[in-house]
C-alpha cells in the first residue's frame, strides 16, 4: 500500500506534462485491481479524471492528435518525395536540391531535446501555440520560395518548426483517454499518424504537382497548418504545473548535439551521391560531428543535474534497445530507399507509384490498430519477431527483381513491410518508456535521445548506407557485364547491327548508327547492373532480418533459461 500512495500523487502533476504518465499510467488499474475493497483513495482518483469526460470528446482529441501529427508527417515526405520536381522548379540540379531535404532533417533530431524542457518550464499551452505557429509561419514561408537558397533557409525553419508537432500529437492522442488504454491506443495512434506521412505524401504528391506544381503542394501544407492552428486553440490541453528545469549548460549540450547530429545526417545523405572516398568535405564533417557528439556526452557525464543520463543511455538494457531500433530502421530502408530508388532508375514517374503507396498507407493503417487493439509490453517479442518475419520475407520475395519490374509485382510484399514497421515500433517504444521510468520521469530526456537517434538518425544512415553499397553492387556487376560484352562477342555483334538497322530510317551516317547503336548497349547493361545491385541489397536485408529474428529468439531462449536454472544454480 506504502508503494501505492508513493506511486499514485504524482499521476496529476508533473508526470503527465510530456507524456511522462505513459509508462505508469498501466500500474494503476492493476493496483485497484489487487485491492478492490481497501483501496478507497485511489478508486475515487480513477473516476474524476475519467467520468466528466465523454467519448465523442476524446475521440475529438485524437482526431485533432491524427490531424497535428499528418500535418508534420506529410510535409516530411512532402520533401524527401518531391526533389526531382523542386530542383526543376527552384532551377537546380537533384543533387542541390538534396541541400533542402538536409536543412530539414537536421534539426529534427535535436530540437526536441530542449524542446520538453522549454515546455515543463513554460507551460503547455504557451508551447502548443507558439509551437502551431511557428509551423504555419513556415508553411506561408514555401509559398515564397523561387531559388535554391530561399529553398534551404526555408526548409530549415520548417524542420525546426515541425520538431514540436510530435509532441503535439502525442499529448493531444492521450487527452482524456482512460489510463489503461494509452500504451496501447494513444501511443500506437500517434506513432501511427507520425509514421503514415512518408507514405501517404507520397500517394498525394503526382495529383498535387500535376495539377498546381510546388505551390498546390505548398498550399496543401499551409492549409493542414491552419487546421491545426484552429484545433489547438479550440481544443485546450490540461494545464501543468510550471517547473523550473532549464540551465546554463543545457543549451551548451544541446547545440554540440544538434551540430552533432546535423553533421551526420548531412554526411549521410550526400554520402552516397559524392561519393565517401572521392570527396574530403564528407570525412571532415563527419569527423567534426563526431567531435561535437563525444564532448556532449563528456560533458553530460560529468554533470550533477545532466541534460541526458548518459550513464543510463549507456547501460546494456539500453544498448540493446538501440541497437534493437536501429537494426530496425536499417531493415526499413529497403522500402523507404530501396524500391523507391529502383523505379527511378527504371524511369517510372511517382504517378505509376500511387496504387504502390496507397497499399503500403492502408497496410501500416492496419498495422497500428493491431497494435492499439493488442499492444502490451510482454508482447512485444512476438510483435518483434512477427515483423522481422514479414521484412525478411518482403524484402527476398524483391530480390527478384529485373528491368521488367513495377509496382504491381510488389504489392504483396510492400504490404507486408509496411504492416511490419508499424508492428514494430509501438511496442519498442512502450518498452523504452517503461524503462525510463522505472528509473524516474525525470530520465524521459534521456530515452528521447534515445529513441530520436535511433529513429530520425538511423532512418537517414540507413539509407545513406544502402545507397552507398549500391553504388559499390552496382560497380562490381557493371564490370562483370562489360566484360560479357567484349568486342570479339559473336552474339554482341548480332545485337549491335540489329540496332543499328533500327536507325536506318532516321539516320543515314552509318557511323553514327553504329554509335547510337553502342551506346543503347551501354545504356542497357548500367541499367542491368543496376537493378542487379538493388537485388543484392533486398537479399542483404533479409538476411539481415533472418539475422536479427535469430539473435531475438536466442536473447530470449536465454533470458527463459537464465529464469529457470541461473537463479538457483548460483543460490546454490
Amino acid at each position: 500500500m506504502s508503494e501505492m500512495t508513493r506511486i499514485s500523487p504524482p499521476s496529476p502533476d508533473p508526470e503527465l506534462r510530456a507524456r511522462a504518465a505513459v509508462p505508469v499510467l498501466p500500474v494503476l488499474p492493476d493496483a485497484a485491481q489487487i485491492e478492490p475493497a481497501a483501496s478507497e483513495p485511489t478508486q475515487p482518483a480513477q473516476p474524476s479524471a475519467e467520468a466528466p469526460v465523454p467519448l465523442g470528446k476524446a475521440t475529438l482529441y485524437m482526431a485533432a492528435a491524427s490531424i497535428i501529427a499528418l500535418s508534420q508527417s506529410i510535409s516530411m515526405g512532402f520533401v524527401s518525395a518531391n526533389i526531382p520536381q523542386l530542383a526543376g522548379d527552384i532551377h537546380a540540379t537533384t543533387l542541390q536540391a538534396t541541400w533542402v531535404m538536409a536543412a530539414f532533417y537536421a534539426p529534427r533530431a535535436s530540437m526536441p531535446l530542449m524542446l520538453i524542457k522549454i515546455r515543463n518550464q513554460f507551460g503547455l499551452r504557451p508551447f502548443a501555440e507558439l509551437g502551431i505557429l511557428a509551423f504555419v509561419f513556415a508553411s506561408i514561408l514555401n509559398l515564397y520560395v523561387d531559388d535554391l537558397h530561399s529553398a534551404v533557409v526555408v526548409s530549415f525553419i520548417s524542420g525546426c518548426a515541425a520538431a514540436p508537432l510530435s509532441s503535439l500529437a502525442f499529448l493531444y492522442m492521450m487527452e482524456h483517454v482512460p489510463q489503461k488504454y494509452r500504451l496501447s491506443l494513444s501511443l500506437s495512434g500517434a506513432l501511427t499518424m507520425i509514421m503514415l506521412g512518408r507514405s501517404l505524401a507520397r500517394v498525394l504528391l503526382p495529383t498535387l504537382t500535376n495539377s498546381f506544381g510546388w505551390v498546390g503542394v505548398s498550399e496543401m501544407q499551409l492549409g493542414m497548418a491552419m487546421l491545426s492552428l484552429a484545433l489547438v486553440y479550440l481544443l485546450p490541453l490540461t494545464p501543468r504545473p510550471l517547473e523550473k528545469v532549464l540551465a546554463p549548460l543545457d543549451f551548451v549540450s544541446f547545440f554540440l548535439l544538434a551540430a552533432g547530429f546535423g553533421g551526420v545526417t548531412v554526411s549521410f545523405l550526400f554520402g552516397p551521391y559524392d561519393y565517401w572516398t572521392q570527396t574530403p568535405w564528407l570525412g571532415a564533417l563527419l569527423a567534426v560531428a563526431v567531435a561535437c557528439i563525444a564532448t556532449a556526452v563528456a560533458i553530460e557525464l560529468n554533470r550533477k543535474d545532466p541534460l541526458i543520463d548518459m550513464a543510463w543511455v549507456l547501460s546494456p538494457p539500453i544498448l540493446h534497445l538501440s541497437a534493437t531500433l536501429l537494426i530496425f530502421r536499417i531493415a526499413l530502408s529497403e522500402q523507404t530507399a530501396g524500391v523507391v530508388g529502383m523505379f527511378r532508375a527504371l524511369g517510372l514517374v511517382p504517378a505509376q507509384e500511387q496504387m504502390l503507396f496507397a497499399i503500403i498507407t492502408g497496410s501500416m493503417l492496419l498495422g497500428g490498430v493491431v497494435c492499439a487493439i493488442w499492444n502490451k509490453a510482454e508482447r512485444a517479442p512476438l510483435f518483434h519477431a512477427i515483423a522481422l518475419i514479414l521484412i525478411a520475407s518482403g524484402a527476398w520475395m524483391d530480390s527478384s527483381s529485373t528491368i521488367l519490374t513495377r509496382p504491381e509485382q510488389m504489392y504483396v510484399s510492400q504490404a507486408m513491410i509496411g504492416f511490419a514497421s508499424l508492428l514494430f515500433l509501438p511496442p519498442a517504444m512502450a518498452q523504452g518508456l517503461m524503462a525510463a521510468f522505472a528509473k524516474g520521469p525525470n530520465y524521459l530526456l534521456s530515452f528521447v535521445i534515445v529513441f530520436l537517434a535511433t529513429q530520425s538518425l538511423g532512418g537517414i544512415i540507413g539509407s545513406g548506407l544502402f545507397r552507398s553499397l549500391l553504388v559499390r553492387f552496382s560497380a562490381l556487376h557493371s564490370a562483370d557485364l562489360s566484360a560479357q560484352i567484349a568486342p570479339g562477342n559473336a552474339q554482341l555483334s548480332g545485337t549491335l547491327n540489329a540496332l543499328a538497322a533500327q536507325y536506318g530510317t532516321t539516320i543515314t551516317d552509318s557511323a553514327m548508327r553504329s554509335a547510337g547503336a553502342i551506346s543503347q548497349v551501354a545504356s542497357s547493361v548500367s541499367l542491368q547492373a543496376t537493378v542487379l545491385a538493388y537485388d543484392d541489397m533486398f537479399r542483404l536485408i533479409a538476411w539481415l532480418s533472418i539475422a536479427a529474428l535469430a539473435a531475438l529468439l536466442l536473447h530470449l531462449g536465454w533470458r527463459r533459461g537464465y529464469a529457470r536454472w541461473g537463479a538457483p544454480a548460483r543460490t546454490a
